[in-house]
């Protein structure tokens, strides 16, 4: 069978939504049909790179162009995951969050909080950028990191010179730069897409 977006069948949902934003397991439901898992073909499992991606509504959204999902995954991968040089894990990670927390994606800021909290050890000053957003005092570092997140989320003219020196004046050599910047724009991207795709789901403890 081969499926077209005019196929598609729009959702609407009574699940509850998230009243706060969260490193429990928020859900996220789709506003479009996903395509079907039983009609993926080797092109697309291409595309979703993992295969366990193919149980995912959200995926399967993108997986009808399987080669632009490919690209997609691998620059996410890349960045996050990559972690021979520049910035550690949860700063990646914090990096993600703070542009979700910015933009008010509160399934993608769940997501990369519990990240920054399980690889920093630090849950509580997690807790406290989901709380109070991004003019939290995290310790300058952090503080540099999402200040620097919160400014290429607002808008990328907003980041400057002057957010490169506080990052470079916290400890920041040239690639952990580079890595808040790449984990900060990605997920600008990313929050947007998703926020028009479909929708968070409270986790149980707020249901």
């Amino acid at each position: 069978m081969t499926e077209t977006l005019s196929d598609t069948r729009a959702h609407t949902y009574d699940a509850p939504h998230p009243h706060a934003f969260t490193r429990g397991e928020v859900g996220w439901l789709p506003w479009l049909e996903p395509f079907p898992q039983d009609d993926l073909t080797d092109r697309h499992y291409e595309g979703l790179v993992d295969r366990g991606r193919a149980s995912s509504d959200y995926f399967r959204l993108l997986v009808r162009d399987p080669e632009i999902l490919r690209s997609r995954t691998l620059v996410d991968k890349d960045i996050f995951y990559n972690t021979a040089e520049g910035l550690p894990r949860e700063e990646r990670e914090l990096a993600a969050a703070a542009a979700s927390r910015v933009n008010g994606c509160v399934f993608c800021a769940s997501v990369h909080a519990r990240f920054a909290a399980h690889f920093s050890k630090n849950p509580e000053l997690v807790d406290t950028l989901l709380r109070e957003g991004v003019a939290a005092d995290l310790g300058e570092r952090w503080n540099a990191i999402t200040d620097a997140a919160a400014a290429l989320t607002a808008t990328p003219l907003a980041f400057g010179p002057a957010h490169v020196e506080r990052l470079r004046a916290a400890g920041l050599d040239d690639l952990e730069v580079a890595d808040v910047i790449h984990g900060a724009a990605f997920f600008n991207w990313a929050n947007r897409l998703m926020l028009s795709l479909g929708r968070p789901v409270a986790p149980p403890d707020q249901a």
